[in-house]
């Protein structure tokens, strides 16, 4: 469902993401790891069109991200980090907005994607409420709703628990979990319970370099005993954030 190859992005002198490449198939819940600044979010950014490759390209349900951008965007539910929304409408009326960019015209199909995306991320009591008088925990759970909305065959998602109290964490992994079996995930976390929940690989880059990419098991079995976060410090501490 997703090939990265070779994916490079430069700021001006400094190389965010240098020649990363992976894949990730139907059925996998791929964490994706790394320190603040190691090029996490920029990758994710490049795999859903949001920004240009310097370098390399992704290709997304069969869609070249360079060449065909918005076919690639079709196939994608996208949570970005901090869930950017219109305050001033309602969960409802944005949830309605969204569902008419994503192409469904008539007030039936957006009714009905609307209430299933309500349903599945338990929003039924703030429907009618403004996003900006929302706490943070239900903002993150409207913009988790935009993504799912359209059922799409690839998630990709920038820290959805962010802002969660722990019964709404386990809430939003249980429905991950539940979707998986039918699209490709990405889930980008510095949670490490979060990736031994429900994570079936695992990839860390560090300085914007592709360190580790396995299952948690292989992963956790470099240094049996040790915990999974010192794991990840160890193999991270020489990055500049």
């Amino acid at each position: 469902m997703i090939e990265v190859k070779g994916l490079v992005k430069d700021y001006g002198a400094k190389r965010a993401v240098d020649n990363i490449s992976f894949s990730v198939r139907r059925g996998d819940i791929l964490g994706f790891l790394g320190p603040n600044g190691a090029g996490k979010s920029t990758t994710m950014k490049m795999i859903t069109g949001f920004i240009t490759p310097t370098g390399g390209t992704a290709i997304v349900g069969g869609h070249d991200v360079r060449t065909a951008p918005v076919a690639v965007k079709r196939v994608i539910g996208y949570l970005p980090e901090s869930a950017p929304a219109y305050g001033e409408m309602t969960v409802e009326e944005f949830l309605r907005f969204i569902a008419e960019v994503r192409g469904f015209r008539t007030a039936g199909e957006r009714a009905a994607k609307v209430g299933r995306a309500i349903m599945l991320t338990h929003l039924a009591g703030v429907r009618h409420q403004t996003i900006e008088t929302l706490s943070k925990g239900y903002r993150q759970r409207v913009g988790f709703a935009q993504a799912l909305l359209h059922d799409p065959s690839v998630l990709i998602l920038d820290e959805p628990t962010d802002g969660l109290d722990p019964n709404q964490k386990n809430e939003v992994r249980a429905l991950i979990k539940s979707m998986a079996a039918e699209k490709a995930v990405i889930l980008s976390t510095h949670i490490l319970e979060e990736v031994e929940a429900i994570c079936t690989r695992i990839i860390i880059i560090s300085q914007g370099r592709l360190v580790v990419d396995e299952t948690p098991a292989a992963f956790r079995a470099r240094q049996p005993g040790a915990r999974l976060d010192e794991i990840f410090r160890a193999l991270t501490i020489g990055d500049e954030t």
